[in-house]
C-alpha cells in the first residue's frame, strides 16, 4: 500500500498544505475506497465471464472428437464384412452418429492406437497408431504432427466450434496387460497407468481451454465394461474411467456416461456386453472383440448428446 500513499495524497490542493491542514487523510481513504470497489467490480465482471454458459450445440455448429480407435469408430480385420481400411469413412464411431443426429459438421481426428501420451507427443508410446496406423491408413481428417496439435490449431481457426469431445486412456491400460506378468492385475501396476492418465488428460484439456482459448461444451466420454459380469473387468473400466475424469470441474467439462449406458444396454442380456451385441463380431456368435458395434456406438452417442445443452 506504500507505493500508493504519494498518488492519493496528490488530491489535495496546494492551498491546503499552505494553510497547514490536515485533512488530507479523508481524500485519501476515499480514493483508496474507490480503488477497491474499482478492483472489486472488476474482479466480479471477470467472474461473471467465466462463469458465462458455454453456448448451446446448435445446428450447422462445429464438433471436435479427439480420441483412439472407440472414437473412430474401428472395426476389428475378422469382422464380417472384412473392412476396408483404406476409406476412413467406412468407419461410424459415435461422433458421426451424434453428427448426423444434430446436424453438426464433425472434425473426427480420433487414431485408432492412440495413448493419452501420444495424443500430446508422436514420439511416445502408442499401440500402434503412429507407427502403424497412420502410416498405412488415412484418418476421418488429415493433418501431422499429434492430435493435440491439431485440436489447438483446429479450435483456433473455427469460431463456432459448440462441442468437444475427449475419449482416452484404454490403450494405456492395454499396454501395460501387454507389458505385466498377470496382464497388470495388480493395483500397484495399474496406480502408475492412471496416475499417467490424469496427468495427460490435464495437460490436454489445459491445452484445449488455455493455448486455444476454447470456452464451448467440453466432454469426457466415459468408456464401458466389456462384460459386467466380471467385477475384475469392471473394476478395471471404472477406474479408468475416474483417471479420464477427474480433471473435469477443473476444466469445467460435462461427464458423458458411456459406462452407464452400456451396463443399461446389456441388462436384458445378462449384463454380457458381447451377447447384448454391444461389441464388434468377429465371426462367430460369443466370439467379439473390445470395440463397439454400430449398436454400441449409437449408446456412446446418446450418452455425450444426454451430457450437452441443445
Amino acid at each position: 500500500m506504500k507505493s500508493r500513499a504519494g498518488p492519493l495524497r496528490s488530491v489535495v490542493t496546494t492551498g491546503e498544505h499552505e494553510k497547514g491542514m490536515t485533512m488530507d487523510r479523508k481524500p485519501a481513504r476515499r480514493g483508496l475506497a474507490a480503488l477497491l470497489l474499482t478492483a472489486c467490480a472488476t474482479l466480479m465482471i471477470a467472474a461473471t465471464a467465466s462463469a458465462k454458459p458455454a453456448p448451446k450445440v446448435t445446428s450447422g455448429s462445429r464438433y471436435l472428437a479427439l480420441g483412439d480407435s472407440v472414437t473412430f469408430g474401428y472395426q476389428e480385420p475378422t469382422v464380417v464384412p472384412t473392412p476396408n481400411y483404406h476409406v476412413a469413412s467406412n468407419f461410424l464411431g459415435y461422433p458421426e452418429m451424434l453428427g448426423a443426429e444434430l446436424h453438426l459438421k464433425v472434425a473426427n481426428a480420433a487414431c485408432p492406437g492412440e495413448t493419452s501420451s501420444s495424443l500430446i507427443n508422436t514420439s511416445a508410446q502408442s499401440l500402434g497408431c503412429e507407427n502403424a496406423y497412420r502410416k498405412s491408413f488415412p484418418l476421418h481428417v488429415s493433418y501431422k504432427g499429434s492430435q493435440l496439435a491439431y485440436a489447438v490449431s483446429y479450435l483456433r481457426r473455427y469460431h463456432n466450434v459448440r462441442l468437444v469431445s475427449l475419449m482416452i486412456g484404454a490403450n494405456d491400460v492395454f499396454i501395460c496387460e501387454a507389458e505385466t506378468k498377470d496382464g497388470c492385475a495388480s493395483p500397484s501396476e495399474q496406480a502408475p497407468v492412471f496416475a499417467k492418465i490424469v496427468a495427460n488428460t490435464r495437460q490436454i484439456l489445459s491445452a484445449i481451454r488455455n493455448k486455444a482459448h476454447y470456452r464451448g461444451q467440453l466432454v469426457l466420454a466415459n468408456y464401458y465394461s466389456l462384460n459386467y459380469t466380471s467385477a475384475f473387468i469392471t473394476n478395471g473400466s471404472i477406474g479408468l474411467n475416474k483417471a479420464l475424469d477427474s480433471s473435469a470441474k477443473r476444466f469445467h467439462a460435462a461427464i458423458a456416461n458411456g459406462f452407464a449406458e452400456f451396463q443399461a444396454g446389456a441388462l436384458h442380456s445378462g449384463s454380457n456386453t458381447c451377447t447384448a451385441g454391444l461389441l464388434t463380431m468377429l465371426g462367430k456368435p460369443g466370439d467379439c472383440g473390445v470395440h463397439p458395434s454400430y449398436a454400441g456406438q449409437s449408446l456412446l452417442a446418446l450418452a455425450v448428446e444426454k451430457a450437452i445443452k441443445l
